[in-house]
């Protein structure tokens, strides 16, 4: 939970063009497929998957790579990609081998209850559920990132050139000096959740106080990206029964924490084994050296190591919740 700092607008990317045509030679010339590069985690091979970007979000524009938010229904842009192709998407961001690919998004999104010894005093089923897991048997996890400090345009790029699908969860004070940033984020398929305006401790305040922190961050993302988030994250992921009844009353659907975090040099693990699960939700932060000397793109290559290597693909989280 970064404290408050500035940041750039967002980047711009080359024309597709031109990125296929030099990722292609690049493969070529250097051999660099990887067998295994156009295999799901489950190991069969891709086909299509249905698009998972946001309702009404603008396609792409002229000379942009259209990210998740841009393509159309039934497909995924990267996902089409062969296995050189993403080879070298993979040797030209830092990482040992491509993300695996996801299978496709459920049907039918998995029941969600809350999780044992996350209840609060008074509370029942009609509360939104706390959560650090979702259920699945795929092996999928999901990456979620917090606050908004760091706004680096590298991450975009780089997180849609290799596909890798993340859930925002945004605090107005940090994200304010740059809306167009998360716009961007947007429109290339991610989804902007709650976080609060202010990042505070929110059992330390009153009723009305969270009631502010939580229904006015509604009313700035729907205001500034036209969509009322259904998810909410607790900073620090505190919380108590009037957390959720205010959540709820706003229009939360459900609370996802985490059950682990991800750091540019290790990683932090809630359940004993220190391992992934199926449907883990993975914590990182908009932060970048000036806070834990590493950029996005190092921290994201970090966890993409660990994520792989342990079998799993990255699943976008509003496809399940």
């Amino acid at each position: 939970m970064s404290g408050p700092g500035g940041g750039r607008g967002s980047g711009t990317h080359r024309p597709a063009c031109a990125v296929l045509a030099a990722l292609l030679v690049a493969a070529v010339c250097s051999g660099c497929a990887w067998r295994a590069g156009g295999r799901s985690a489950d190991g069969d091979e891709h086909r299509a998957r249905p698009a998972a970007g946001p309702p009404g979000a603008p396609g792409p524009g002229p000379g942009q790579l259209a990210g998740r938010g841009g393509a159309p229904a039934g497909s995924r842009e990267n996902a089409r990609f062969g296995p050189a192709v993403r080879a070298a998407l993979a040797k030209k961001w830092g990482l040992d081998r491509p993300p695996l690919i996801a299978p496709p998004p459920p049907a039918v999104k998995p029941h969600i209850t809350t999780r044992e010894g996350f209840e609060v005093n008074g509370g029942d089923d009609s509360l939104p559920p706390v959560f650090t897991t979702v259920p699945t048997k795929d092996r999928v996890v999901f990456l979620t990132m917090d606050d908004g400090d760091e706004k680096d345009p590298e991450l975009l790029q780089m997180m849609d050139e290799l596909d890798i699908p993340y859930s925002a969860f945004l605090s107005d004070y940090l994200v304010r000096d740059s809306y167009g940033y998360f716009l961007e984020m947007q429109r290339l398929g991610v989804g902007l959740n709650n976080h609060t305006l202010n990042h505070p401790y929110l059992p330390g305040l009153s009723y009305s106080e969270q009631k502010s922190e939580i229904c006015d961050q509604q009313a700035v993302i729907e205001e500034q990206y036209g969509q009322r988030p259904t998810l909410f994250r607790p900073p620090y992921g505190n919380y108590n029964a009037d957390t959720l009844r205010i959540a709820k009353s706003c229009g939360i659907k459900a609370v996802p924490l985490w059950n682990a975090e991800a750091f540019p040099d290790h990683m932090k693990w809630r359940e004993a084994d220190q391992d992934l699960h199926p449907g883990d939700i993975i914590l990182t932060h908009f932060r970048g050296r000036k806070d834990w000397g590493g950029s996005m793109a190092d921290m994201v290559r970090a966890v993409m190591k660990t994520i792989t290597d342990k079998g799993y693909a990255v699943a976008r989280l509003e496809d399940y919740v």
